[in-house]
């Protein structure tokens, strides 16, 4: 009888540790969720900034080369040139 009882004594010692176990390992998978979406949330938030960034120095080159500095008058050129060609497909647009 005492062996049945030391048998039994080691199952719920390892069922214990088990348990113990897998709460450990829910607690870690609840932690990493949570850090998987602060860092989705920072990226999110960092692809916003370099959209902006991106916009901001496309504005600041466009100022740039209207202020007429040699290298960036062909580039004022295209650019005029390209607005120049996108009013008139819009007014050829709003004439149809």
């Amino acid at each position: 009888m005492s062996e049945i009882a030391e048998i039994i004594d080691s199952v719920e010692s390892r069922i214990q540790q088990l348990f113990m176990k897998i709460n450990s390992l829910e607690k870690t998978s609840t932690d990493l969720k949570t850090e998987l979406e602060h860092a989705a949330m920072l990226i999110q938030r960092q692809n916003d900034e370099i959209k902006t960034l991106k916009s901001e120095c496309e504005s600041l080159k466009m100022a740039n080369s209207l202020l007429g500095g040699e290298e960036n008058k062909r580039d004022t050129k295209l650019k005029i040139n390209s607005l120049i060609r996108e009013i008139d497909y819009c007014i050829a647009q709003l004439s149809d």
